[in-house]
């Protein structure tokens, strides 16, 4: 794969299967280079065999499409070039879409009402006078923010306070009545516009940002992830709040006095039973690190949430997979070792996995006894498949033509620690017996996981002739709870061993990977760990440290997670932030080294970057520092392609010039 294939990347939506069954719908998306946007459409995709997928929209970017409750309708959502998504509304056998929003500030996500006449969805309210909502009034000439709390920004978002994300519920157009045709102007003046869409009806009673909701069975209760307590601003807690739809009746908070949980998605089952996934973040709402999360239960309104799953045990609902069956069990995600399958939680918290082997579950559903999921896997990006007798039969092959220009599969490894942990990962290597320049990377979070799924970090660099070694070191998620809390204020010291031992131990494995000649890159924890261990070995021709989170101290009050990231991760005492700082020890620096950072980046701000860097300079390291104008933290995932692509080329001269093949 090369940085120019980057629009072969497919990407498949969670799926939505008909009510009776037969078919299911997604959106596929990928980036476009002449648009230097993501384009998509809504799939069908048939369960039998002898029927092929078909394009169904034909929008810019339609995405999150989901049958109504008796299959006759889709709705999705539906971007244009220069206009936020907006919620449409298509016959599930075709025709022309239906506008049911036109929302300032777009739509983020919807849920059919049982009965399908209404649709809730959430959006972001305008503060009047900001964000466009007085005409000739601009960013710029926007009256100053005032703040007396902690939260003021989200990477990829900008300030939010002022901007809440709310819920609404608008009524289902009929997408068989007339079309709407506006009137014009006669001698006796101008004509009144109709109005496009119906105006909805705001469900939320908090200025807060809502999340994940669902609608009750009998359609009277809309239940949401919101954090609507007092000390809000001062922990991590959230909650399942129950929203009445009619009259005026206040909300429900139905978890806070229950526990210290950070609610992250909902589902109501059809017996009127409320699932939801959390994890626990402690007494003081902030112990974040490590923190698996749990499917829970209320039973009843009013009653105590009832854990179904040991967080020791069994991570799951990552991928933010909940679907209720008729049976009263529950489909949800399961993370283990890099993978995510697709498991069945009974009614007293047994978990059964319904897939296995090198497979991501990203979205699933069911119906009539089928079901259905988004995956990938090794040879792919996303794909569709039914889950039968505990194995996948994949409908589609988006990915076909990405396979045609050349990929490597990983080998999977698994190495012994200084200490003998067992550090698992895998190993690209490029055609060719060899021998091969070795790159060690390494993933962020830190409580994140490298994959099985096609990657293209792994794919461009293993094309351009380079082995590429990577694992979940002491720190990763999907290995257990007390594996992902190890580095909980020790940063830098068994995750930073396992990474090395993992290198050695894929150089020993391998004849092929040349461990004399190796480079070390990473981004955001990454970018920490790739820094932090140019300081400790010089044994790199070349290191690529991006968005990294490089100076622990500085974090604190100019991140968007600053407030509470580096005090449970690296502590509070100053000692010991200067003890996990890579800030603290780049004198020690002597590898050449690549800063690469993106200008709007509120998660690990330029400063970071901008500091190392300049103190990298001040004392004699070969270095560079390339800024990308106008992306966020997710420059590699999402930003825009074009950028994507000058990413990877700009890598690769450095990789060139300091380590050639």
């Amino acid at each position: 794969m090369k940085p120019a294939d980057l629009p072969l990347i497919n990407t498949v939506s969670a799926p939505s299967l008909h009510p009776g069954g037969g078919r299911a719908v997604v959106a596929v998306t990928r980036p476009d280079l002449d648009a230097d946007s993501y384009v998509g459409q809504l799939w069908v995709v048939p369960l039998s065999d002898d029927a092929a997928a078909f394009r169904l929209t034909r929008g810019f970017r339609d995405t999150a499409p989901r049958f109504s409750p008796d299959g006759g309708l889709i709705a999705f959502l539906r971007a244009t070039p220069s206009g936020p998504a907006q919620l449409y509304v298509v016959a599930a056998d075709g025709g022309e879409p239906v506008q049911v929003t036109d929302r300032k500030l777009g739509v983020g996500a919807f849920a059919w009402s049982p009965d399908g006449a209404h649709l809730a969805f959430s959006s972001r309210e305008p503060e009047a006078g900001r964000y466009g909502t007085v005409e000739g009034v601009g960013p710029d000439a926007e009256r100053a923010r005032r703040f007396d709390g902690y939260h003021r920004t989200s990477n990829g978002l900008g300030y939010y306070l002022d901007r809440p994300n709310l819920l609404f519920v608008a009524p289902t157009p009929d997408v068989r009545a007339e079309p709407l045709v506006q009137p014009v102007g006669s001698d006796a003046g101008p004509a009144e516009p109709r109005p496009l869409v119906a105006e909805p009806l705001r469900i939320s009673r908090h200025e807060v940002d809502h999340g994940d909701f669902a609608f009750s069975p009998d359609g009277r209760i809309l239940a949401a992830v919101a954090a609507v307590h007092a000390t809000r601003d001062e922990d991590l807690r959230s909650s399942v709040v129950l929203l009445p739809i009619e009259g005026d009746a206040e909300a429900v908070d139905a978890t806070i006095t229950y526990g210290d949980l950070s609610v992250d998605s909902v589902e109501y089952g059809p017996d009127g039973r409320l699932f939801f996934v959390a994890s626990e973040v402690g007494a003081q709402g902030v112990d974040f690190v490590g923190r698996n999360s749990s499917l829970y239960v209320i039973s009843a309104p009013g009653a105590r949430p009832q854990r179904l799953t040991d967080p020791a045990q069994h991570d799951l609902g990552a991928n933010r997979v909940i679907v209720p069956l008729a049976d009263g069990s529950v489909l949800t995600d399961e993370g283990s070792r890099g993978t995510h399958q697709l498991v069945r939680v009974g009614t007293e918290g047994s978990v059964t996995a319904l897939t296995s082997g090198d497979v991501e579950v990203s979205g699933a559903d069911a119906a009539g006894g089928t079901i259905v999921v988004g995956c990938s896997h090794p040879g792919s990006y996303g794909d569709v498949a039914v889950v039968e007798d505990g194995r996948l039969r994949t409908l589609t092959d988006f990915s076909a033509a990405l396979r045609a220009r050349g990929i490597v599969t990983p080998v999977e490894l698994t190495v012994p620690g200084n200490d003998g942990y067992p550090v698992h990962g895998w190993i690209a290597v490029p055609e060719g017996d060899g021998p091969h320049p070795v790159l060690l990377m390494i993933h962020g979070g830190p409580f994140a996981e490298y994959g099985v799924h096609l990657f293209d970090e792994t794919q461009v660099l293993a094309a351009a002739g380079y082995a590429v070694v990577y694992c979940n070191p002491r720190g990763s998620r999907t290995y257990g709870e007390s594996h992902g809390r190890s580095i909980r204020q020790a940063m830098g010291t068994v995750d930073l061993d396992d990474v090395l031992a993992f290198l050695d131990g894929a150089v020993a494995a391998d004849a092929r990977l040349d461990g004399s000649r190796t480079g070390i890159l990473g981004g955001s924890y990454g970018g920490y760990l790739t820094a932090w261990a140019i300081a400790h070995e010089h044994r790199f021709a070349g290191a690529v440290v991006e968005r990294g989170y490089l100076d622990p101290e500085y974090f604190v009050g100019t991140s968007d997670i600053g407030w509470f990231f580096s005090g449970q991760y690296v502590g509070d005492d100053p000692e010991r932030i200067a003890a996990q700082s890579p800030q603290a020890v780049v004198d020690r620096v002597t590898t050449p080294t690549l800063v690469l950072h993106s200008e709007q980046d509120l998660r690990c701000p330029l400063g970071q970057a901008e500091r190392y860097y300049h103190s990298l300079k001040r004392n004699g390291v070969e270095t560079e520092l390339v800024v990308f104008p106008g992306e966020n933290h997710e420059l590699s995932r999402g930003g825009r392609p074009r950028h994507r692509v000058q990413r990877f080329e700009i890598i690769l001269d450095w990789w060139q010039r300091h380590l050639p093949v």
